[in-house]
């Protein structure tokens, strides 16, 4: 799918953009290999719009006046009370130089291991980073849970079937899913004891603290 967002040159910078966020727009920047950074804004309604179906891992054809560049959304910044964006980093890309970002990972399928055995499924990564040409570049990359059958079995970087072209940068047995086995009744019985212990203790020095306390004032009125 082709994403495109036009955007306009800004010359309000530092604290003047808070003009151009009262006007609807974003406060953004381009960067890139060989580029020189281009301060520009966007519509806050368009951009919100084509975010929510590139993310940060889809080309955008972003137009000024009568330039398009592919960019991918590389940083975004967000207004913590009106939970909006407040500014935007685009990252131009060259079709022709690979380039390294996150992806998404999907999850898919149900794991044997949880459904049969009850187990607990444990999800280390949600995104992994990837190095391709933009034109291989995925959306996202599917993990399918139906490997997991047993509490033994373990998906990792290493055992994902990638696009054509896509390279993983982390370590093959980097660790993405895996399922553990529910807690024997020996196991629930010491985690019972552990926190009754704990309860205990925390009891322990309160009353301690205030027979402390209690001395203190004895002496203070004896005193």
């Amino acid at each position: 799918m082709i994403y495109a967002l036009a955007a306009q040159n800004r010359t309000e910078t530092g604290r003047r953009s808070k003009h151009v966020l009262a006007e609807g727009m974003i406060p953004a920047v381009i960067y890139g290999h060989g580029v020189e950074p281009q301060s520009i804004k966007v519509h806050q309604s368009e951009f919100r719009k084509v975010y929510r179906g590139a993310g940060m891992s889809s080309l955008i054809d972003l137009t000024i006046g009568s330039n398009t560049v592919k960019v991918i959304v590389k940083e975004m910044q967000v207004d913590r009370v009106q939970m909006t964006p407040a500014h935007i980093d685009f990252h131009q890309v060259r079709m022709d130089e690979k380039m390294t970002t996150e992806i998404p990972l999907k999850f898919i399928g149900e794991a044997a291991a949880v459904r049969v055995l009850s187990g607990t499924l444990i999800t280390n990564l949600t995104s992994i980073e990837v190095t391709c040409l933009p034109k291989d570049l995925p959306h996202e990359i599917e993990v399918d849970l139906s490997l997991l059958a047993t509490f033994d079995d373990v998906i990792t970087i290493g055992s994902l079937t990638l696009p054509t072209g896509v390279t993983a940068t982390h370590e093959a047995d980097s660790v993405i899913a895996t399922v553990a086995a529910p807690l024997t009744e020996e196991q629930l019985k010491k985690l019972e004891e552990s926190e009754v212990g704990d309860v205990t203790a925390i009891k322990t020095e309160a009353e301690e603290k205030k027979a402390a306390e209690a001395a203190k004032k004895a002496d203070e009125e004896a005193g």
